[in-house]
């Protein structure tokens, strides 16, 4: 009699292990195959796994299992080697095997939904509709533009393409529907080069061949694409993927933020001639999962997304691209803590395929990694056609009036670059109207009553909005500690800054670019749209404004507040202060107009500050890498920071104590112990926090304890009393 078959299947669940169960009355062996998913008992419910392998009775003789409930695919959604990777980063973050994988299924397959159609619907236009001309839709200019552009495709439209080609496209499109100008069609195909011809390659200057012809597209490397802000790292990227499709091959760009991706992906398209398989959270759930399956089933050449975009499984996977690699948004800050930019470099190395990591500021990490000669070192020391690198000054701020942030200086500077015809950009990276309200009588601070920290206010809504836990309250015209009604905002935010710019330039088109004017889908888009056709002559926002963005007219940028970079409690926060500056800076002087940089600043005298502004960043790296070294600090150290937090402020402490101890027995004297302490902002959220840190000179040393050492916490009876996590690599102390 034949062994009876088991399933060995990962179930999303806060447990380490996975579980066995028998197949599913019925179930042909063939369908039994690892990668489909499997519902299954699991608890008082059920739960949708993956199953990982098949094992015989004989494997785990005397165990009573429970039957699965079904096998809900017909073919493998993941293969060996996405299996295999995925259960390694489970291992090395010390995360559930199970949520790490479920972590890598669109939502809708999480669910146990059946798997969506890979058809893409597009819209052509009918024979009444060729017939049309532009000319005739005066009257109706966002017809004619549609009209236009569907013209010019041989095999029809999709909505997203659409949507990266229209400001608005849904009203028109509907009333040339009803006219029976316009249909929808369903193709079994994925987008083809056919609906859109290809445009010329760029003419790459002599750093930027140089970086294309030492990457090795046959075989696994890393590479370091180290180039100043506009030295045209997207026109290697392009070169490099455009050599990788040729030879049949698929390539996944990874990208930091939502708001980057509508230029890639009309630089990409217009480039290579075909669709881009975009995933992202500002997608649908499912246009997001027919792009993964498009990508799944190798149809899609080219995947680009953000960081969870790394999981999509990818047949013909043959080039990763991470641009911008130095962002911590590439970090997952709670449930499964992976970090995106290592794990495409460990993806790339599993698959044989090479891996580029783009910045114009790399991480210390990442820079110390070409420094030794594990990653090539690809350098663009220039910028791109005859642009130059923007002149950047300091402007002592000391004993300044300032005018909600802006010194006299930088307005007289505003006013010189609006005279000439440019654009000004100014970057303060705290929305809101200000960030402190106090009672001018007697001394009341509006604070967050769940958060250790101040409430800001924003003005437009006259509400006090905590950014760290999301509570909101309306602001009470009177103090409520005595009364008095004179209540008095301090500090300023972008809407401040915006209020007070209206006022200084009253006939100047002014943008303001931050989470609060861009909550709507494609709102991001359409702002920086108008900001590329002239509309705007002074841009204003945070980092979202400072990402990756090209605009040719900006001459000007003012840094309003980078100050508490110099002093901040992480030993990282000179490295993220000299980013954000250099990131910023790379805004002004893109094209063949000079550029100049104003840093407002308290400390000019700062020794980090002036090698910065002095001699640039990799002065400023070499210098902050050798502190590191002599504090023995990533990345000449590995750390893994364990998190606790508890509606009771002693029960994390107690918890991290036995932890603590329990750690200091399985370690050996091989890894260093710091802590337990109160995490810098203790309270938030209405829950208590604490850390301990763990550091060790050799990462093995730290895998080896966090094998048996996380799996045992949970047996503590502390445990029971918190919630606890593992961060390895951890990117924030906060």
């Amino acid at each position: 009699m034949p062994d009876q078959l088991i399933l060995r299947v990962a179930v999303p669940a806060p447990l380490y292990n996975s579980f066995d169960y028998l197949p599913p009355d019925g179930t042909l062996a063939e369908s039994l195959m690892p990668g489909v998913r499997v519902s299954v008992p699991f608890g008082r419910g059920d739960r949708c796994g993956i199953l990982l392998e098949l094992l015989t009775e004989g494997n785990i003789a005397g165990r009573r299992l429970k039957r699965a409930h079904a096998i809900l695919d017909q073919a493998p959604l993941f293969m060996k080697a996405d299996l295999e990777f995925l259960i390694w980063a489970g291992r090395y973050y010390q995360h559930p095997v199970g949520e790490v994988i479920a972590n890598a299924l669109p939502v809708r397959l999480r669910k146990g939904e059946p798997a969506a159609s890979v058809k893409t619907t597009r819209w052509h236009l009918t024979d009444l509709g060729l017939l049309q001309q532009a000319s005739s839709l005066k009257r109706a200019p966002k017809q004619a533009a549609l009209l236009a552009l569907l013209k010019e495709s041989t095999n029809g439209l999709t909505k997203e393409h659409l949507a990266h080609q229209l400001d608005t496209y849904r009203s028109p499109l509907l009333a040339m529907q009803q006219k029976g100008w316009v249909e929808v069609l369903e193709h079994d195909d994925p987008e083809s080069s056919a609906s859109r011809g290809q445009s010329a390659a760029y003419a790459l200057n002599s750093d930027q061949k140089s970086a294309v012809d030492a990457v090795d597209l046959g075989r696994f490397g890393a590479y370091l694409l180290d180039g100043v802000t506009g030295s045209g790292k997207t026109e290697v990227y392009l070169t490099l993927v455009n050599e990788v499709i040729s030879k049949g091959r698929q390539a996944l760009i990874l990208v930091p933020e939502i708001g980057l991706t509508p230029q890639l992906i009309r630089r990409f398209e217009a480039r290579l001639g075909q669709g881009v398989a975009v995933l992202h959270s500002g997608l649908g759930a499912l246009e997001r999962e027919q792009a993964w399956h498009l990508a799944r089933l190798g149809h899609a050449t080219v995947v680009l997304g953000t960081r969870s975009a790394l999981f999509t499984p990818l047949p013909r996977l043959g080039l990763i691209v991470v641009d911008e690699e130095h962002d911590l948004s590439y970090k997952q800050q709670d449930g499964f803590r992976y970090s995106a930019r290592d794990l495409a470099v460990i993806r790339g190395q599993r698959g044989d395929c090479p891996v580029i990591l783009g910045s114009a500021t790399p991480s210390l990490e990442t820079l110390h990694n070409a420094q030794s000669g594990r990653y090539g070192h690809l350098k663009l020391t220039s910028r791109a056609g005859e642009a130059k690198l923007a002149q950047m000054d300091l402007l002592d701020i000391r004993s300044v009036r300032l005018e909600a942030g802006l010194s006299p200086l930088l307005i007289e500077q505003i006013r010189g670059t609006l005279q000439a015809g440019n654009q000004a950009l100014l970057f303060i990276n705290r929305r809101g109207y200000a960030p402190i309200v106090t009672c001018h009588d007697c001394g009341w601070v509006a604070e967050c009553r769940r958060c250790d920290a101040r409430m800001t206010l924003h003005g437009s809504s006259n509400i006090l909005w905590c950014h760290h836990c999301g509570s909101q309250r309306r602001l009470d015209p009177h103090c409520p500690e005595c009364g008095a009604d004179d209540l008095r905002s301090l500090g300023q935010g972008t809407e401040r800054v915006e209020e007070v710019l209206s006022q200084l330039f009253p006939e100047i088109g002014i943008v303001r670019i931050d989470r609060d004017t861009t909550r709507r889908k494609g709102s991001l888009d359409k702002l920086l749209e108008g900001i590329r056709k002239g509309k705007y002559s002074i841009l204003l926002g945070t980092q979202m404004l400072a990402k990756g963005h090209h605009f040719p007219d900006v001459t000007l940028v003012g840094i309003l507040d980078v100050d508490q970079g110099l002093f901040g409690a992480d030993y990282r926060a000179a490295e993220r202060m000299a980013q954000q500056i250099v990131q910023v800076s790379g805004r002004a002087g893109r094209a063949e107009k000079p550029g100049r940089v104003l840093i407002q600043t308290r400390h000019p005298d700062h020794p980090m500050m002036q090698l910065l502004i002095r001699r640039g960043y990799d002065a400023f790296a070499s210098e902050a890498l050798a502190e590191r070294q002599s504090a023995a600090f990533p990345p000449f150290s590995y750390q893994v920071l364990l998190r606790a937090e508890a509606p009771q402020e002693s029960a994390p402490r107690v918890f991290l104590d036995e932890a603590h101890q329990q750690g200091v027995a399985l370690a050996n004297g091989r890894v260093e112990f710091w802590g337990p302490v109160p995490a810098p902002m203790e309270r938030r959220a209405g829950r208590y926090r604490a850390h301990l840190l763990l550091q060790a000179h050799q990462r093995s040393d730290l895998q080896r304890l966090l094998a048996q050492w996380v799996v045992s916490l949970a047996s503590l009876k502390s445990a029971r009393r918190v919630r606890w996590s593992v961060d390895v690599d951890p990117q924030e102390m906060l």
